[in-house]
Protein backbone atom coordinates (compact mmCIF):
# COMPACT_ATOMS: atom_id res chain seq x y z
CA UNK A 1 0.00 0.00 0.00
CA UNK A 2 1.15 3.18 -0.67
CA UNK A 3 1.56 5.89 1.84
CA UNK A 4 2.11 9.32 1.59
CA UNK A 5 5.97 9.20 3.35
CA UNK A 6 7.07 6.79 1.01
CA UNK A 7 10.25 8.23 -1.16
CA UNK A 8 9.44 6.86 -5.13
CA UNK A 9 11.93 5.49 -7.68
CA UNK A 10 11.06 5.37 -10.63
CA UNK A 11 12.82 3.17 -12.99
CA UNK A 12 13.46 2.26 -16.45
CA UNK A 13 15.46 1.64 -19.46
CA UNK A 14 16.13 3.58 -22.94
CA UNK A 15 18.21 2.83 -25.80
CA UNK A 16 19.57 5.55 -27.90
CA UNK A 17 22.22 5.79 -30.55
CA UNK A 18 23.61 8.51 -28.51
CA UNK A 19 27.15 7.87 -27.15
CA UNK A 20 27.32 7.99 -23.62
CA UNK A 21 29.48 10.69 -24.09
CA UNK A 22 26.88 12.41 -26.45
CA UNK A 23 23.89 12.11 -23.66
CA UNK A 24 26.61 13.82 -20.93
CA UNK A 25 27.01 16.87 -23.12
CA UNK A 26 23.26 17.48 -23.81
CA UNK A 27 22.72 17.00 -20.28
CA UNK A 28 25.31 19.25 -18.90
CA UNK A 29 24.47 21.85 -21.72
CA UNK A 30 23.52 24.59 -19.36
CA UNK A 31 23.64 27.29 -22.07
CA UNK A 32 20.58 29.15 -23.67
CA UNK A 33 17.64 26.58 -24.99
CA UNK A 34 18.31 24.06 -22.33
CA UNK A 35 14.49 24.17 -22.00
CA UNK A 36 14.62 22.97 -25.49
CA UNK A 37 16.14 19.97 -23.88
CA UNK A 38 14.65 19.50 -20.76
CA UNK A 39 10.97 21.04 -20.71
CA UNK A 40 11.31 21.43 -16.50
CA UNK A 41 14.60 23.68 -16.87
CA UNK A 42 13.11 26.77 -17.79
CA UNK A 43 15.94 29.17 -19.03
CA UNK A 44 15.15 31.63 -16.78
CA UNK A 45 15.05 29.77 -14.02
CA UNK A 46 18.65 28.55 -14.87
CA UNK A 47 21.63 29.59 -12.68
CA UNK A 48 24.44 27.93 -12.93
CA UNK A 49 26.50 28.24 -9.57
CA UNK A 50 29.87 26.21 -10.28
CA UNK A 51 30.65 24.34 -13.47
CA UNK A 52 33.99 22.05 -13.71
CA UNK A 53 35.09 19.54 -16.05
CA UNK A 54 32.63 16.68 -14.68
CA UNK A 55 30.97 18.39 -11.73
CA UNK A 56 28.50 21.02 -11.83
CA UNK A 57 26.13 22.77 -8.67
CA UNK A 58 23.29 24.21 -10.73
CA UNK A 59 19.53 25.58 -9.67
CA UNK A 60 17.10 25.11 -12.15
CA UNK A 61 13.14 24.56 -12.73
CA UNK A 62 9.55 25.31 -14.33
CA UNK A 63 6.25 25.84 -13.61
CA UNK A 64 6.89 26.87 -9.82
CA UNK A 65 9.28 23.87 -8.75
CA UNK A 66 12.78 24.57 -8.90
CA UNK A 67 16.03 22.15 -6.98
CA UNK A 68 19.78 22.93 -6.64
CA UNK A 69 21.47 20.03 -8.49
CA UNK A 70 24.53 18.48 -7.97
CA UNK A 71 25.73 17.00 -11.41
CA UNK A 72 28.80 14.52 -10.47
CA UNK A 73 29.94 12.80 -14.26
CA UNK A 74 33.58 11.96 -12.84
CA UNK A 75 32.53 8.09 -14.00
CA UNK A 76 32.17 8.22 -17.97
CA UNK A 77 29.10 5.55 -17.27
CA UNK A 78 27.26 6.56 -14.75
CA UNK A 79 26.02 10.21 -14.10
CA UNK A 80 24.70 11.36 -10.49
CA UNK A 81 22.34 14.23 -9.78
CA UNK A 82 21.64 15.01 -6.62
CA UNK A 83 18.74 17.23 -4.78
CA UNK A 84 20.64 19.72 -2.84
CA UNK A 85 17.90 22.07 -1.98
CA UNK A 86 14.55 22.69 -3.69
CA UNK A 87 11.25 23.93 -2.84
CA UNK A 88 9.50 20.76 -2.87
CA UNK A 89 12.15 17.82 -3.20
CA UNK A 90 14.53 16.81 -0.12
CA UNK A 91 15.87 13.56 1.39
CA UNK A 92 17.14 11.15 -1.25
CA UNK A 93 15.84 12.87 -4.43
CA UNK A 94 18.11 12.98 -7.61
CA UNK A 95 18.52 11.32 -11.01
CA UNK A 96 20.98 8.43 -11.93
CA UNK A 97 21.71 7.79 -15.54
CA UNK A 98 23.86 4.54 -15.93
CA UNK A 99 25.20 3.72 -19.79
CA UNK A 100 26.01 0.58 -21.27
CA UNK A 101 27.45 0.65 -24.59
CA UNK A 102 25.92 -1.87 -27.01
CA UNK A 103 27.80 -4.03 -29.83
CA UNK A 104 26.22 -1.86 -32.54
CA UNK A 105 26.76 1.14 -31.52
CA UNK A 106 23.78 2.09 -29.26
CA UNK A 107 23.62 2.89 -25.77
CA UNK A 108 20.97 1.32 -23.40
CA UNK A 109 20.72 3.75 -20.28
CA UNK A 110 19.69 3.11 -17.12
CA UNK A 111 17.43 5.88 -15.47
CA UNK A 112 16.55 6.06 -11.54
CA UNK A 113 14.11 8.83 -10.66
CA UNK A 114 13.59 9.33 -6.73
CA UNK A 115 11.62 12.15 -5.45
CA UNK A 116 10.99 12.53 -2.06
CA UNK A 117 8.80 15.18 -0.71
CA UNK A 118 9.98 17.29 1.82
CA UNK A 119 7.14 19.46 2.57
CA UNK A 120 3.32 18.79 1.88
CA UNK A 121 3.24 20.02 -2.13
CA UNK A 122 6.31 17.58 -2.40
CA UNK A 123 4.90 14.37 -0.50
CA UNK A 124 1.44 15.50 -2.61
CA UNK A 125 3.61 15.43 -6.28
CA UNK A 126 5.90 12.76 -5.12
CA UNK A 127 2.61 10.42 -3.70
CA UNK A 128 1.29 11.43 -7.27
CA UNK A 129 4.24 10.11 -9.56
CA UNK A 130 4.55 6.62 -7.67
CA UNK A 131 1.09 6.24 -8.69
CA UNK A 132 0.03 7.58 -11.56
CA UNK A 133 3.69 9.41 -12.83
CA UNK A 134 5.97 6.94 -13.89
CA UNK A 135 4.64 6.89 -17.61
CA UNK A 136 4.35 10.88 -17.27
CA UNK A 137 8.43 10.91 -15.88
CA UNK A 138 9.45 8.42 -19.21
CA UNK A 139 7.43 10.71 -21.64
CA UNK A 140 9.83 13.33 -20.34
CA UNK A 141 12.55 12.01 -21.00
CA UNK A 142 11.88 10.23 -23.86
CA UNK A 143 11.18 13.83 -25.30
CA UNK A 144 14.93 14.95 -23.83
CA UNK A 145 16.66 12.30 -25.58
CA UNK A 146 14.63 12.65 -28.91
CA UNK A 147 15.38 16.59 -28.56
CA UNK A 148 19.15 15.19 -27.96
CA UNK A 149 19.23 13.07 -31.08
CA UNK A 150 17.64 15.63 -32.97
CA UNK A 151 20.63 18.38 -32.03
CA UNK A 152 23.29 15.48 -32.76
CA UNK A 153 21.82 14.83 -36.11
CA UNK A 154 21.48 18.20 -37.44
CA UNK A 155 25.31 18.96 -36.02
CA UNK A 156 26.40 16.28 -38.19
CA UNK A 157 24.25 17.10 -40.93
CA UNK A 158 25.90 20.56 -40.64
CA UNK A 159 29.66 19.06 -39.86
CA UNK A 160 28.91 17.03 -43.25
CA UNK A 161 27.86 19.87 -45.17
CA UNK A 162 31.13 21.94 -44.24
CA UNK A 163 33.25 19.05 -45.37
CA UNK A 164 31.36 18.84 -48.71
CA UNK A 165 31.63 22.46 -49.26
CA UNK A 166 35.39 22.37 -48.31
CA UNK A 167 35.78 19.68 -50.88
CA UNK A 168 34.30 21.50 -53.49
CA UNK A 169 36.23 24.81 -52.82
CA UNK A 170 39.25 22.76 -52.85
CA UNK A 171 38.44 21.22 -56.51
CA UNK A 172 37.50 24.39 -57.32
CA UNK A 173 40.66 26.29 -56.05
CA UNK A 174 42.74 23.36 -58.18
Amino acid sequence: MCTMNEAPEIRFRRTTALTPEQFISGLTDFGPGRSKLFANSADQSLKVHHLGQTQADVTEGSKGIWERLYYDWTNPNHVVLTTVDSNVWGGMSGHTYTFARLPDGATNIDVAVVREGKNFRGRVLAFVLRTIGKRVVEKSFDKSLKAMEARIAAGSLMQRQIELLAVSNAERCS
